[in-house]
């Protein structure tokens, strides 16, 4: 996401490409952006940027013709016009030839120059948006970088507030008192200082002066004879401006705007630079873990005694090219690489894959039994129909030939003339 330093560095690259250039007739909107219209039209005018933490201004000036009428009020249309962008998680801005426009350019400043040339706002994702006549937003702090002063009386006039509560690390994506910290940001400073990200961010603060002594990053002059005691002075120093937070949250940002020299660059293509200058956010053997906003925040040793209990430090991540946190140009994003753990679980996949299609003949071998089940139960019942019956055996009391045997009722007739006679 595009923090304080790519935001101002847009601002420059607009001033830079713009300069001379004279744009002509309305401001025109993509069909798919829900941004609204932008009511200005004009033959000639200049458009000219600056920035304020996470905002950027075009400013929109006509530009006086031989046509114009003196001592006759201008029209609206002919009224400078200032339209404030907020970039969101992939907003910057481009300008090219009318026949290179980007795919995703929302907002469109054509030139009146032959062949034309197009200064666009370009949003993949959407995200960010425009306001026609709009200003700074009032929620939001002093600009960090080029407010230093009357952002640092904000935020320590203001500790008693109960946004201080919350851990260091959440506080300084508070926009109302850090205008223009983002992830990346916030994770360097922490990791300079060693401050544990989730510790609460008032005890962090409250030791500090409302006063800066050190200007521009260099400590005040004072006299001293002795040698010593001036050697120890400045270990002194050094010790307390290394200490202040508020100190590298000016600092640190405007190191990113001095990095190569080369300023905002839509098809910058190296980040080796930015890479190099990078000691905490995304860089090997420092662990991650997401705060209770659900932004993952990096550090390295103790997290802190405010931690979100159920949330689990990932393994430490190897370091990638570029992310969307600090992604301020339009660079195709390269595929990753599978890492072994993919590559170990497509393996396993595989095979159970194949172990799949060696039981599924099976299946197939079971389920044709039993449906051949039933045919043959039916075959057994056509075969006994045609069966003849089993003879029985023949008992004591049944002639070999199949005749019954009398000897049976004559002992019993027997029997009864011997009872009749007694």
């Amino acid at each position: 996401m595009p923090e304080g330093p790519e935001l101002h560095l847009a601002s420059l690259f607009v001033n830079r490409v713009c300069s001379g250039v004279v744009f002509t007739g309305p401001v025109r909107k993509s069909e798919v952006s829900k941004s609204p219209d932008v009511p200005f039209t004009c033959d000639a005018y200049r458009v000219t940027a600056s920035s304020r933490g996470k905002e950027v201004k075009l400013t929109l000036t006509p530009v006086k013709t031989d046509g114009s009428t003196p001592g006759v009020e201008a029209r609206p249309a002919d009224r400078p016009m200032d339209i404030v962008f907020r970039f969101g998680m992939s907003g910057y801005f481009r300008f090219t030839a009318e026949d290179e426009l980007p795919k995703h350019a929302h907002l469109r400043f054509r030139s009146s120059e032959k062949p034309c040339r197009v200064l666009s706002f370009v949003d993949a994702r959407r995200f960010g948006s425009w306001v026609p006549n709009g200003t700074w937003q009032t929620d939001r702090g002093p600009c960090i970088m080029f407010e230093y002063k009357s952002f640092r009386e904000n935020v320590l006039s203001h500790l008693s507030d109960r946004a201080f509560d919350r851990p260091i690390c959440e506080v300084l994506l508070n926009q109302k008192y850090f205008n223009g910290i983002g992830n990346y940001l916030r994770a360097e400073i922490l990791f300079r200082l060693n401050i544990p990200p989730f510790v609460q961010a008032r005890t962090v603060l409250e030791g500090l002066e409302s006063e800066d002594p050190f200007v521009k990053g260099e400590p005040m002059k004072e006299e001293s004879a002795d040698t010593k005691t001036s050697h120890r002075n400045s270990k002194k120093k050094l010790e307390v401006e290394t200490a202040d937070l508020l100190r590298l949250c000016h600092t640190v940002p405007l190191e990113v705007v001095n990095l190569g020299g080369k300023g905002y660059d839509p098809e910058k293509s190296d980040y080796s630079d930015f890479q190099a200058w990078l000691r905490c956010y995304y860089v090997d053997g420092m662990k991650s873990i997401r705060d209770h906003n659900g932004r993952t925040m990096w550090f390295k040793g103790d997290p802190g005694p405010m931690a979100p209990k159920d949330s689990k430090s990932p393994k430490a991540k190897k370091r990638i090219k570029k992310e969307d946190d600090h992604d301020y140009v339009g660079k195709k994003k390269v595929p990753r690489r599978r890492s072994k753990s993919t590559t170990k679980e497509n393996a396993v996949k595989s095979q159970m894959g194949t172990n799949k299609e060696k039981v599924e003949p099976l299946r197939g071998t079971r389920s044709k039994r039993r449906m051949s089940a039933p045919k043959k139960q039916e075959d057994d019942v056509h075969e006994n129909k045609h069966r003849t019956p089993r003879k029985r055996k023949c008992n004591s009391a049944e002639k070999a030939d199949g005749t019954r045997s009398t000897a049976g009722p004559q002992r019993r007739s027997a029997r009864l003339t011997r009872h009749n006679n007694k």
